[in-house]
């Protein structure tokens, strides 16, 4: 399973567009430099009054589909 970490800063009106359907993927460079994209959705659970802001691990099946996601400390 490959994993990818990321971090983010996305405010929580921006969060709300992609989430009504104005954009269904984020786009963000992981901290090694590559590009990834994934589904606005698996954000959900962590958006605050703030937004979303934090490190996380995204991790991908063989398949390169998501499987997980996890806020780091």
């Amino acid at each position: 399973m490959r994993k990818i970490l990321v971090d983010l800063s996305i405010s929580q009106d921006e969060f709300i567009s992609w989430y009504q359907g104005h954009a269904k993927s984020v786009v963000a460079t992981a901290r090694d430099g590559r590009s990834v994209s994934f589904p606005a959705k698996i954000l959900q659970p962590f958006v605050t009054r703030e937004g979303i802001c934090g490190a996380f691990e995204i991790r991908f099946g063989k398949d390169n589909k998501f499987s997980s996601i996890r806020r780091l400390k």
